[in-house]
């Protein structure tokens, strides 16, 4: 047996140790499932990721899919936003600026209630080689909402600073893919309950901010057979991420966000040939599947995720699915050069006995080499 499987038989190891170990998936904040990265691609298709991630976002959702890299990649500039279509009803291009604030936007809301806010803005400049990933994530994200009576205002927000490095095992002529990863993250959360009269109210005063390291594994196991079906298993924060191993970056606060809590996720996919100049891509998915065992906790459907994509040349791609119960859909075009992709995807925010779509879009342009 060749050189190979050594590393490979202790990655697989870990990851049969990193399932193993108890935990729910992705916390969940104003009743949505927080991820801690999820690419545009993604969104597109369903919220799928695990099998079909091929590029610089697999350093930060399954590093298996380095293994499918063939060419060296340089991402310096690649703004991704994000919106909910209620946001247009709450704010607009002369006030948008009043909703980066926690006060700002609680007034905006109390001119809404009962309507969702949510923004998300990232960057993630990074190099990519075939198996070898790094780069830095930057992302800031609100959400926020007024309950219709007026009574509480839920703000949650989410700061994330972190360095990525990632690593890929080629096995069996590379029908094995075996990924392993690791983030340095400084985060800082604030996630409260706070009277909608409020005046006054600074960021600040209620964050929490910490450093941590955070761990994940995947495997993809391609069979060599037409269609090239495919099973993958994305382990991301492995054995829970914790944020106490020193104080933020840049507050010195006492409080320390709350824990990651480890997600599990598994995925069955396809990707048949339609013609000389058209490929497609399936999948099915289901993320956290420790929630399984407990069915009182949320419903199966809001864990489940669906996607297809068709590639026109590797130059246009279409993209649509179903995430957690709600179509979603995508287009990109891109050259070695620039990428452009956007996608809208409806969000699960109500709960298992009264579920409720927030929809959103996102978009985002990169400059590569």
């Amino acid at each position: 047996m060749g050189t190979w499987m050594n590393p490979i038989y202790f990655l697989l190891s870990c990851l049969v140790v990193a399932i193993a170990t108890p935990g729910r998936a992705a916390t969940a904040f104003n009743n949505e499932i927080d991820e801690f990265y999820v690419g545009v691609r993604s969104q597109g298709m369903g919220g799928a990721y695990v099998n079909v991630v091929n590029d610089e976002t697999a350093i930060l959702t399954n590093p298996a899919g380095l293994g499918k890299l063939r060419d060296y990649t340089l991402t310096f500039f690649d703004p991704e936003f994000t919106g909910s279509f209620n946001n247009t009803d709450i704010v607009n291009a002369s006030n948008f600026t009043d909703a980066t604030s926690i006060q700002g936007l609680l007034d905006k809301l109390n001119l809404a209630r009962g309507k969702h806010w949510h923004a998300k803005t990232q960057l993630f400049p990074s190099f990519v080689a075939p198996n070898f990933g790094v780069g830095i994530l930057s992302k800031f994200q609100y959400n926020a909402s007024v309950d219709e009576t007026g009574t509480t205002y839920r703000f949650d927000y989410v700061n994330d600073w972190a360095m990525a490095l990632a690593y890929n095992f080629r096995g069996l002529g590379g029908i094995l893919k075996v990924g392993v990863a690791g983030r340095l993250i400084n985060r800082a959360e604030v996630h409260r309950d706070l009277p909608a009269n409020s005046t006054g109210l600074e960021l600040n005063a209620f964050k929490a901010e910490g450093m941590g390291l955070a761990a994940d594994f995947g495997v993809v196991a391609t069979a060599p057979i037409a269609g090239l079906p495919a099973l993958g298993v994305s382990v991301r924060d492995a054995g829970n991420t914790s944020y106490n191993l020193r104080e933020g970056m840049f507050n010195a606060t006492t409080d320390r966000p709350r824990d990651t809590e480890q997600s599990v996720d598994v995925a069955l996919s396809a990707q048949p040939i339609l013609g000389n100049r058209v490929r497609a891509t399936v999948t099915i998915e289901y993320h956290g599947v420790a929630t399984a065992l407990k069915p009182a906790e949320e419903d199966a459907l809001k864990r489940s995720h669906a996607g297809v994509e068709f590639n026109f040349s590797d130059f246009a791609f279409l993209r649509a699915g179903a995430n957690q119960g709600y179509w979603t859909g995508g287009i990109e075009f891109a050259t070695q050069r620039f990428q452009l992709q956007a996608a809208s995807y409806g969000e699960e925010i109500g709960t298992p006995s009264g579920r409720k779509e927030d929809r959103r879009w996102v978009g985002k342009f990169a400059l590569r080499f």
